[in-house]
């Protein structure tokens, strides 16, 4: 009972005309962790809620070095493609 009250006090039903007056005040409420359900005639029709936050480091290519420690990637993976194979990627004529 207690996780559905703490629900109910989180989550508010508005209307559109409501939401478009106050939009900046709410979408600053939905980033404190509030939901708003966005109601037109008083029915739900949508939900907007916080994103969760996105990890701070960069996120690494591939899961290589989870399983393989010693894999690495050498610096010639990251230059440009040949000509050649650019063209077949574009689905031009070579």
């Amino acid at each position: 009972m207690t996780n559905y009250m703490s629900y109910i006090r989180t989550m508010n039903n508005l209307n559109i005309n409501e939401i478009k007056t106050h939009f900046s005040n709410y979408l600053a409420r939905v980033s404190q962790g509030e939901t708003i359900i966005v109601c037109k005639r008083n029915v739900p029709i949508a939900r907007i809620s916080p994103i969760e936050v996105l990890p701070d480091k960069k996120r690494p290519i591939g899961l290589a070095g989870i399983e393989y420690p010693d894999f690495k990637i050498d610096k010639s993976f990251f230059d440009p493609l040949p000509d050649d194979l650019l063209t077949a990627f574009n689905g031009e004529d070579f």
